[in-house]
């Protein structure tokens, strides 16, 4: 790993946030060699982070152990030269847990996804991340989606924690984003915090959330199409908007269309289409389902669009 702060690392990314699927076998064990071969196959492509065993992967599927050997694998796979964060969700206790075994296959940092099932209040959701925080010594993002939505005041307390590095936004409400950032600007001055767009399919609202400042966000196209993927982040980042809107109206919007057909879709769709890719990283498990036939077909023709629309001969 490298000695550089992570904050530092992730804004200074040249490619987008990569949110593999875990890999299974065809009688449903975890297959680490699949998953190595598309953690690497991210990498090489260009990607500017590797968010192991997150909402994509499926992180609500897998054991402990399971976990941590995927994370592992993604570190050894990486080899220092993008860095890797890793899912931590649940009540308190697990979600430590899960952090530290984290750190142990030497992670650098933490997505920290919502408690399971309960709503807490602000002075709840509070003592849990500061928890997780002072539990380890890596380096945490806050997932706000669901039951875990924050008001400026509580992020402006979080951003004061030490420990806590970001927050990535699952829950849409660009009003409150904007009222965060301006708390957090006027709150916590002089602090260093970042903001993610992690809405699913995060392409979709990518122009949007730039209006506000916000440009880093975690795109589960890379996982099947890095070069569309790529190619719309270059648009974002050079303001190059007609390519951007380009890509939304003939790719990114079917394909949020088509996700929201079925329960999900946005992650059993994208795993799909990772094997559309050639690589063999199995169906997803219980509770999810995958995708109709019907469905899959037009996840295909979405796809040979999008890449038809790069306009420069590149193909999946």
């Amino acid at each position: 790993m490298t000695s550089a702060p992570l904050a530092a690392r992730l804004t200074s990314a040249p490619g987008p946030l990569f949110f593999p699927v875990t890999a299974y076998g065809p009688d449903g064990a975890l297959d680490l060699d699949a998953f190595r071969a598309h953690v690497r196959s991210g990498v090489e492509a260009g990607a500017g982070a590797v968010f192991a065993c997150c909402g994509t992967g499926e992180f609500h599927a897998l054991t402990p152990e399971e976990f941590r050997d995927c994370v592992a694998a993604a570190v050894e796979e990486t080899a220092g030269r993008v860095p890797v964060l890793a899912g931590a969700g649940y009540g308190t206790a697990l979600a430590i847990r899960y952090a530290r075994l984290a750190e142990e296959a030497g992670a650098d940092g933490i997505l920290a996804m919502p408690p399971y099932l309960v709503v807490a209040d602000q002075a709840g959701l509070l003592r849990h991340y500061t928890a997780l925080a002072a539990a380890t010594a890596l380096d945490v993002i806050v997932y706000q989606r669901d039951n875990a939505v924050f008001t400026p005041q509580t992020v402006v307390e979080l951003a004061a924690t030490d420990g806590v590095i970001g927050l990535k936004d699952g829950y849409g409400d660009l009003d409150l984003m904007q009222r965060i950032v301006s708390a957090v600007r006027t709150g916590a001055p002089g602090r260093d915090f970042l903001y993610f767009n992690g809405l699913p399919t995060a392409e979709l609202t990518g122009l949007a959330y730039r209006g506000i400042g916000i440009t880093l966000y975690s795109s589960a196209v890379f996982c099947f199409a890095p070069e569309i993927a790529l190619a719309f982040h270059r648009a974002l980042a050079d303001g190059d908007d007609a390519t951007a809107e380009r890509l939304l109206d003939g790719f990114y919007r079917p394909l949020v269309e088509l996700r929201a057909k079925g329960h999900g879709y946005a992650v059993s769709l994208v795993k799909a289409a990772v094997r559309m890719r050639g690589h063999d990283v199995g169906e997803v498990r219980p509770p999810l389902s995958e995708p109709s036939a019907a469905h899959i077909k037009e996840l295909a023709d979405i796809v040979a669009r999008g890449y038809a629309l790069l306009g420069d001969g590149t193909a999946a």
